[in-house]
């Protein structure tokens, strides 16, 4: 049976040497750190900080992090939100004991195609067989991992609340793996508690060994056991949101955009830096000829080139220039798009010149939709280097907006308060995408 332990014993003592006296007058002294609690165990390397809940806000995590199971994300913001959910840090002061919370970060985890790392997690996580919620994450994460006997083994060392209905369901599942004459039994009551059509025909079919099962489904991790089991063919069924994740593989730690290029040096470059080659898109833009540059729209141009200054995170002043010029010319759509460009490029850092900064000064863009006191909050966290509640409250705006990202003036915003917090990966990623979406 898989067993799930603690990572280390609470109360762990740091000890320290002070500076050498005599023999037998050295003096030690011990610092206790704190206890690990449910946040503490590590999915994967993310890069960030032990301290990333430190001063974060108990309330704002248990706001953000159930809707991070259940809407969608940008590729930026859902690299962020990977990268905080799969870091080990000791929890919200407040929440760090809250197995409703914890479960929600292993359930947002595995939705955002890392049940690998809530897997990981929920290994070295103390107490999980007491809670039904962190138990269930567990079973699904080892479900869609492959493992189906790891799941059972998560349903049988269950202590609480084993009539549920999910449970019912794994435990006939599992005792049919295992032959056990008791899966008929435990089908049945798990069918006149609550009867579901799909798991009736997948399931009853692997009891009889025999007939015909349907289509597969793969709304969640047993419908896509039991449909494995079965050899039905898993591409016909629309898969939920941790299952098509699961099934694309575990996404790169860094966001990557889908971008088909059109015909043109420009368009190339912006394609592969999309995906993550920036070596490739500096080449081509370094090989452009003189003939091919004015066959490239001016905007696009620049647009290209903030691109490159805002992957590499580098200062680029000439090209916020060109982005503020080409913001006062020409039709509306295009002023439009150069202005935002040179929003987004100066939220990273790169400072105007005193004449763009006046030409800027009178553009007229679209204001932020994120409420005023949350912006106000976000800015606050960013400021005191609070890096868990800054990256929450930036996730919050971006849940509301879904796959396409958040409009300029807020992206700028976050931008910002990322790149002030000490998340300046993801801030460049947060420009990169904005970008892309004004080509």
């Amino acid at each position: 049976m898989l067993m799930f332990r603690s990572p280390m014993l609470a109360g762990l003592a740091l000890v320290a040497l002070v500076l050498p006296g005599p023999v037998g007058a050295q003096t030690v002294e011990t610092t206790m750190l704190p206890a690990p609690d449910l946040f503490s165990s590590a999915g994967r390397e993310t890069g960030l900080s032990p301290g990333l809940w430190d001063g974060a806000s108990a309330e704002t995590a248990r706001t953000v992090l159930p809707l991070l199971a259940e809407k969608p994300l940008s590729p930026a913001a859902s690299a962020l939100a990977r990268a905080v959910l799969a870091t080990g840090a000791r929890g919200p002061e407040g929440a760090g004991d809250d197995r409703e919370l914890a479960a929600a970060r292993a359930g947002a985890l595995i939705v955002l195609g890392e049940a690998g790392s809530a897997l990981a997690i929920l290994r070295r996580t103390g107490g999980v067989e007491r809670s039904a919620a962190l138990s269930q994450a567990a079973a699904e994460a080892a479900l869609l991992s492959g493992d189906d006997q790891q799941a059972c083994d998560v349903a049988q060392g269950l202590s609480v609340d084993r009539d549920q209905i999910y449970w019912l369901r794994l435990r006939a599942f599992c005792q049919a793996r295992a032959d056990d004459p008791a899966a008929r039994l435990t089908y049945d009551l798990a069918q006149g508690v609550a009867r579901d059509a799909v798991f009736g025909r997948l399931m009853g079919a692997k009891l009889a060994g025999a007939g015909d099962p349907g289509a597969a489904s793969l709304r969640h991790g047993l419908d896509l056991a039991l449909s494995r089991s079965l050899g039905l063919d898993l591409t016909t069924a629309e898969p939920g949101p941790g299952v098509a994740s699961a099934m694309e593989g575990a996404p790169p730690p860094e966001a990557r955009w889908p971008m088909i290029a059109s015909e043109g040096p420009v368009p190339a470059a912006m394609a592969v830096l999309a995906q993550g080659d920036l070596a490739l898109a500096e080449s081509v833009r370094g090989a452009m000829t003189q003939d091919e540059v004015p066959q490239a729209d001016a905007l696009d141009l620049a647009l290209l080139d903030a691109l490159i200054a805002a992957a590499a995170g580098r200062q680029d002043r000439p090209t916020l220039d060109r982005l503020v010029e080409r913001g006062g010319v020409g039709e509306a759509r295009s002023r439009r798009r150069a202005q935002e460009a040179a929003l987004i490029l100066a939220a990273l850092g790169t400072p105007l010149s005193p004449q763009a900064r006046g030409e800027f000064t009178g553009f007229n863009l679209p204001a932020a939709k994120a409420p005023v006191a949350r912006a106000f909050a976000m800015e606050q966290a960013a400021s005191a280097r609070l890096v868990g509640e800054t990256a929450l409250l930036a996730l919050w705006t971006s849940l509301e907006v879904g796959p396409a990202g958040p409009s300029a003036a807020d992206r700028a915003r976050i931008i910002a308060a990322l790149n002030l917090a000490g998340l300046g990966d993801h801030a460049r990623a947060f420009a990169v995408e904005g970008l892309l979406a004004l080509r």
